[in-house]
C-alpha cells in the first residue's frame, strides 16, 4: 500500500544509523552478536515485520554482518518483505535453527538475546550452546530504543493528533442510551478512515462505575444520562503508537466529579513540572501520589486513589521503556516519550483518567496533545506544546 501520510517514514537510513549504535553495543560488551526475535525490536533494527510462532524466524547482528535466520519455506516470503539488506540462513523442518545460530556464533562467542524470545526458545540456545554463552541483549536494545529519533517523534505525534481527532468526534457523538459496542466500532470505522495501520489498536468506552475500572469492564454497556464517560484508545502509524485517554460528562452539576477531575488534572501538571532532564523517572511519580495525599488520596495504591504507576514509555511497542513508577531511578533524557496518567479510582462509584503524552526535549517536557480543559470540556489544541 502506497504511504498516505504527510509525515515521513522511518528510512533505511535511519535503520543503519541504529545498527550502528547496537554494534557498538556489541563490541563495548565483547559480544559476539545480538539474536533479535519476531519482536517488535527486529522490526526497528532492520524493518522486517514478523509474528511469532513455535518456528524462530529473526536476525543475528554481528559486528560486520545482519544475518536472517529463516525456515526454509518462508524464505520467498521473506523477500518480499521489505528490510535492510542481509544474507537469508535458511532452516528445514527436521533441522534446528538454535543449533543453526550456534554455529554462525562460533564456540568461543557470547549471544545477547532479544529480551522478547519466548522462553522456549532460549532453553533451545542454552541446549544448543551452553547457558554461560548467553547474555541478556534487553538492556542493549532498550537502551536504544527508549530514546526517539526526530522522525519517530514525528510519527507518534501524527498518530496523537489522528487520535485526538477521533476523541473529538467521539465527544460529538455521544448521548443517552448509545451502547458501548455502538462508540468502539465507530472508533474503530473512524481510525481506519484516516489511514491509521488496522484500525484502532485497542480501545476502552467505560460509563457509570465501569469508569473505576482501570481498563474496563467486560460485556456492552448503555450511556445514562449524567453517566461518567471514560474513552481510552490509539493506533498505529508505521508502527508507531498513539495512545489518548479522556473522563467527562456531557453536562455540569456533579459536584463529587467534579472536585475529583480537578484534583486528577493537578496532579498530571504536577508529572508535567517533574520532568526535567536528568530528573529519575520515579520522581515525576512522587509528583502525583503528593498531590494526590495532599488532597487525603492514597496513600500509595490504596483506594481512592491511584492504583497503578503514573506512566508508561511508548514507541513501537503501547507500553515499553521509560516507565514512570516508583524505584524507577532511570534519568529523564531528550528523545524520551511516555505518557502522563495518574488515574484516580473511586472503587464502585467511578474513576478518572486524564492521558496525554510527553517527548523529552534538551529544554525540557512537551506535551503531544494538550491536556483537558475541564470536567465537561475534555479537549483544548491539537498540537504539541512545552
Amino acid at each position: 500500500m502506497s504511504w498516505q501520510h504527510p509525515v515521513p517514514r522511518i528510512t533505511e537510513d535511519e535503520r543503519q544509523i541504529r545498527l550502528a549504535g547496537l554494534r557498538e553495543a556489541i563490541d563495548a560488551e565483547g559480544l559476539a552478536g545480538v539474536l533479535l526475535g519476531p519482536t517488535e525490536s527486529l522490526r526497528y533494527f532492520t524493518g522486517l515485520i514478523w509474528h511469532p510462532s513455535e518456528r524462530f524466524l529473526g536476525a543475528l547482528v554481528t559486528p560486520t554482518a545482519v544475518l536472517y535466520i529463516v525456515p526454509g519455506f518462508e524464505r520467498s516470503r521473506v523477500e518480499t518483505l521489505p528490510h535492510l539488506p542481509g544474507e537469508i540462513l535458511v532452516w528445514e523442518e527436521e533441522e534446528s535453527s538454535a543449533a543453526l545460530i550456534s554455529r554462525l556464533v562460533g564456540e568461543g562467542g557470547r549471544l545477547a538475546l532479544d529480551d522478547g524470545l519466548p522462553l522456549f526458545f532460549y532453553h533451545a540456545l542454552a541446549a544448543a550452546m551452553g547457558a554461560d554463552k548467553l547474555a541478556d541483549g534487553g538492556r542493549l536494545i532498550r537502551g536504544l530504543r527508549r530514546i526517539k529519533s526526530p522522525a519517530e517523534i514525528a510519527l507518534i505525534q501524527y498518530a496523537m493528533n489522528l487520535t485526538l481527532d477521533v476523541h473529538r468526534q467521539v465527544h460529538a457523538l455521544l448521548k443517552p442510551g448509545i451502547r458501548s459496542s455502538e462508540v468502539v466500532d465507530f472508533i474503530d470505522r473512524r481510525h481506519r478512515q484516516a489511514g491509521a495501520d488496522s484500525g484502532s489498536t485497542f480501545c476502552i468506552v467505560s460509563f457509570g462505575a465501569a469508569t473505576s475500572l482501570p481498563h474496563g469492564a467486560d460485556g456492552d454497556q448503555i450511556l445514562g444520562d449524567g453517566d461518567v464517560i471514560l474513552v481510552d484508545t490509539g493506533c498505529r502509524i508505521d508502527g508507531y503508537h498513539s495512545d489518548i485517554t479522556r473522563t467527562y460528562m456531557l453536562n455540569g452539576g456533579n459536584s463529587a466529579f467534579e472536585r475529583a477531575w480537578w484534583i486528577e488534572r493537578e496532579a498530571q501538571q504536577a508529572v508535567f513540572d517533574a520532568a526535567r532532564i536528568g530528573a529519575a523517572c520515579s520522581s515525576l511519580d512522587d509528583a502525583a501520589r503528593k498531590v494526590l495525599a495532599k488532597h487525603f488520596l492514597g496513600p500509595d495504591y490504596h483506594l481512592p486513589g491511584l492504583p497503578h504507576r503514573a506512566g508508561h514509555g511508548l514507541g513501537l511497542e503501547i507500553h515499553e521503556e521509560p516507565y514512570i513508577v516508583r524505584g524507577n531511578h532511570t534519568p529523564l533524557a531528550a528523545g524520551m516519550c511516555f505518557s502522563n496518567e495518574p488515574m484516580i479510582v473511586f472503587p464502585e462509584k467511578f474513576g478518572i483518567r486524564l492521558e496525554d503524552h510527553i517527548y523529552m526535549t534538551a529544554e525540557g517536557p512537551c506535551w503531544f496533545t494538550r491536556p483537558a480543559v475541564g470536567p465537561t470540556e475534555p479537549f483544548s489544541g491539537a498540537g504539541g506544546m512545552s
